[in-house]
Formats: structure tokens, sequence, C-alpha cells
């Protein structure tokens, strides 16, 4: 899976996103820091939106539930 470097910005939430082409042409993301978090695509760009949104889910929804607001967040 091709990756790219993560920052260290100590004020912001970064989530790394990992990128896989499967052998039929389809592209898979993931976010191997949140559990469960992978989507497919057409494209890799495709397939980033689609893991993005995914993952803005589920951190809206621990947001939620900690009641408390999160840092800022990147996605890279």
């Amino acid at each position: 899976m091709a990756t790219r470097p993560q920052p260290t910005d100590g004020d912001s939430q970064s989530f790394q996103i990992e990128y896989e082409q499967e052998t039929d042409g389809r592209w898979l993301a993931e976010v191997p820091s949140l559990p469960g978090v992978m989507a497919y695509g057409a494209t890799k760009r495709d397939a980033e939106v689609e893991v993005t949104a995914l993952a803005l889910r589920i951190i809206a929804d621990r947001t939620q539930e900690a009641r408390k607001p999160p840092k800022s967040i990147t996605f890279l």
C-alpha cells in the first residue's frame, strides 16, 4: 500500500490514508487508525473521497458520544 508521511503538528489530529490498487483496477483506501474504515473507488481519488467521508462520520459519532469537540483534523 502506498502511504504519505504524517506530520507531527501537536494541535491537530492526523489520519493516514493507505491505498492499494486491486487487480481489477479498483482502488482501496483505508484509514488504519480507525478500524474498519475502508472504501473502494474506481479511481484513487474516488476511493479517497469515500474513505474520508466514512472517517468523518466515525469521528462525528465519537465526538457526539464523548461530548467534547475534536482537535483540528487532517487526512494525509
